[in-house]
């Protein structure tokens, strides 16, 4: 029987899965920044906020919506 949406969102939600989906952002998000915006704060110190921001999400997102993909389509 596969887990419901909504039961799989709470899983996926739970404190040690979002421990999980932080330290991927942190780690992905700096590696991307250091890529992306590196030159610039190395040479200008100028960092485009946004970017910053959303660059440390997009982990943070696509690991969190890997795992409740997972438990939704896990069999119970």
């Amino acid at each position: 029987m596969k887990m419901s949406n909504l039961d799989a969102l709470k899983k996926a939600l739970s404190l040690a899965q979002v421990r999980q989906s932080l330290i991927v952002m942190l780690i992905v998000g700096t590696i991307l920044n250091l890529i992306n915006q590196g030159a610039d704060f190395f040479v200008d110190g100028k960092l485009d906020m946004i970017r910053l921001v959303l660059t440390y999400c997009i982990p943070f997102c696509v690991s969190t919506f890997g795992k409740w993909s997972a438990y939704s389509s896990r069999v119970a």
